[in-house]
């Protein structure tokens, strides 16, 4: 019989408000990574810090915030009201504390609830605040949101605003790196809903002039069919146009905040633009051939908004304000006046637009017979699917779960590798799915084939991605190979085939490469993983003596207890991202296309051929 624990007064403790922080990041800030994805903590936390200064920006308190990353130290500088110098310790040290529960100062604010940089502060190794008010300058230093150092008031002769310093603790963030990337989309997004702002990256201008008509041209990877469609209204814009690549692509935001995971609002506009087309044509559209190849994008102005997390990632608000008209009335409303308008004004893009709408319902048809057979061997094979192995959890569960953003998908190539990656995986958050060799090159194919493949529809399945990436099964899709030309190709291969049918998965930051170890050294006591020739070198200087050098050349030959290091919480994954200025069709028509003398040519001209270091220098293999 178990042994009866004591539960009485000594078992009961309060936590202050940053042990609790960092007791439980995932909370505040949502998952915490290493920097390779969009949505991990480092650039929750400067997005939380910049927040405030969007804030002060909207209610018309300074037009420039600057940013700056060198090394691991962030910091934010905006020319706002600065924070009142008698309120700078609580309000970056005590729990709802903050100048926007009063609505008539914040009216539509982003930050609510008092917790953003009192979380940056907990979760920092170093934090610093400076504001400045009336030549007047209040500086204090904390450590992991303790007081370390607290300045007497000084004269100063800079602008008014707030500027934030922090470094991101080690001990919370293992092993973490800002991207540029991630950072400038972040960036780039608050300047396409604040116009008139100018925000400084590093010293480089981000500055947008024509709002949410200017993010759809930076992120086409098609060209648009018919001009955008740009549509202003008072606490609404809209931006829209069609392209001839497949799925739905939507951009969502309240109170200039990015909203990936879409919410209320992103799902009232899909049901309001199918209602507003069907009346417009005066016909009873299928919604899935009206919004087949839509991108578009929508931003909405809510008092008091209602997020379904603390990192506002999905808005839950059903009303634009308490009390008030419904989302759903609000924006079929803008749409049945402004869209209706537009493509009377405008019938060649009505033309046009109603040609794309025939266009995918013969599509639709053509395939609806082989989609009928995919769906049916999809439904088998999902009782008995020998190519995946699931886990428990998933990213579309209804029900709460903080691990529901760990889900993971290994894409492998072959039995071998995803023998060892099943055997070593956590079986609640990652799955396994095993391909047969090489996929099929899908460039200049159409969305049939998807079907058509039996590898690629049970792939589909797998991710139920079919729709639409709103119910998507898994956060992380991680393709898997061995680090050769065969599995470099399998990588190409398998990124055409998501560029193609469902970019959205890429560009939501779902799709990512498993960097797995090119060499183990080790002796008697010391076992290091080397991901580089320049980790190799380290780790031989840590090792006195000769050590054993292994070299691996395919996740095949790396146990199922050495493989648990690389894919559990010190996993090391390559995001696929499509920069600003990639031209997705011209580069897959080089790469993947026919091969023309221009490629041939390509190839002689950077052709490498690479020793094989381990035979180089005698080592085990």
């Amino acid at each position: 019989m178990a042994e009866e624990s004591n539960y009485n007064e000594d078992n009961i403790r309060s936590l202050d408000w940053k042990e609790h922080i960092r007791l439980r990041p995932g909370m505040y800030i949502g998952k915490l990574g290493d920097g390779a994805a969009y949505d991990d903590g480092i650039y929750i936390l400067l997005k939380e810090v910049f927040d405030n200064s969007i804030d002060e920006y909207v209610m018309g308190n300074g037009r420039t915030i600057e940013v700056s990353i060198k090394d691991k130290e962030v910091k934010v500088r905006d020319y706002g009201r600065g924070i009142p110098l008698g309120k700078v310790i609580d309000c970056v040290s005590k729990m709802n504390t903050g100048g926007k529960y009063d609505s008539k100062a914040f009216k539509k604010s982003v930050g609510l609830n008092g917790v953003g940089t009192k979380a940056v502060n907990a979760l920092s190794s170093y934090f610093k605040v400076e504001s400045v008010r009336d030549g007047k300058v209040k500086k204090v230093e904390f450590e992991r949101g303790n007081l370390t150092t607290e300045y007497d008031v000084e004269d100063s002769t800079q602008r008014n605003g707030t500027k934030i310093t922090f470094i991101p603790d080690e001990q919370i963030f293992k092993n973490y790196t800002y991207r540029n990337q991630h950072v400038e989309k972040l960036l780039w997004n608050y300047a396409f809903l604040n116009t008139g702002l100018s925000i400084y990256f590093n010293g480089e201008k981000i500055q947008s002039e024509n709002g949410l008509k200017d993010l759809l041209e930076q992120n086409l990877s098609h060209k648009p069919i018919y001009p955008i469609i740009h549509l202003h209204g008072e606490d609404i814009e809209v931006a829209i146009t069609h392209t001839e690549s497949y799925g739905e692509e939507y951009y969502s935001f309240v109170n200039g905040q990015y909203t990936p995971q879409g919410g209320t609002h992103q799902g009232e506009f899909r049901a309001a633009y199918v209602k507003t087309i069907r009346e417009f044509y005066g016909k009873d559209y299928d919604a899935s051939d009206i919004r087949s190849s839509i991108v578009s994008a929508v931003s909405v102005k809510v008092m008091e908004p209602v997020f379904e997390s603390q990192t506002k990632t999905k808005l839950g608000s059903t009303e634009i304000a308490p009390d008030g008209i419904s989302m759903r009335a609000f924006i079929t409303d803008f749409l049945k006046r402004e869209l209706d308008n537009y493509l009377h004004k405008n019938p060649a893009t009505a033309e046009a637009l109603q040609r794309k709408i025939l266009q995918s319902e013969r599509e639709r048809k053509d395939m609806a017979g082989i989609k009928q057979l995919a769906k049916k061997r999809a439904k088998d094979a999902s009782l008995h699917n020998k190519k995946l192995r699931d886990c428990r959890l998933h990213y579309n569960d209804t029900k709460e779960n903080d691990r529901k953003v760990d889900t993971t998908l290994f894409i492998t190539e072959g039995d071998s590798a995803s023998g060892s990656i099943t055997k070593s995986r956590d079986v609640n958050t990652q799955a396994v799915f095993s391909l047969k060799g090489k996929p099929l090159n899908t460039y200049g194919l159409t969305k049939k084939i998807v079907y058509e493949n039996e590898e690629f529809n049970l792939l589909q399945a797998a991710l139920n991605i079919e729709e639409s990436i709103d119910d998507l099964r898994y956060n992380n899709i991680v393709i898997a190979t061995d680090a050769d030309v065969d599995g470099m190709h399998i990588r190409l291969l398998l990124i055409t085939f998501f560029l193609l049918f469902f970019p959205d998965i890429i560009k939501n930051g779902h799709l990512y490469i498993l960097d797995t170890p090119l060499f183990r050294v080790r002796d008697k006591s010391k076992t290091f993983y080397c991901y580089s020739e320049d980790e190799r070198q380290k780790a031989m200087q840590e090792i006195k003596g000769k050590p054993e050098i292994t070299r691996f050349k395919g996740l095949g030959e790396i146990s199922p207890g050495e493989f648990k290091n690389f894919i559990g919480k010190d996993i090391r994954l390559d995001p696929v991202i499509i920069g600003k200025e990639t031209p997705i069709q011209e580069m897959l028509e080089f790469y993947m296309g026919k091969n023309t003398p221009d490629r041939q040519q390509f190839i002689i001209e950077n052709l490498k051929v690479e020793k094989d270091l381990a035979e180089e220098l005698n080592v085990t293999i």
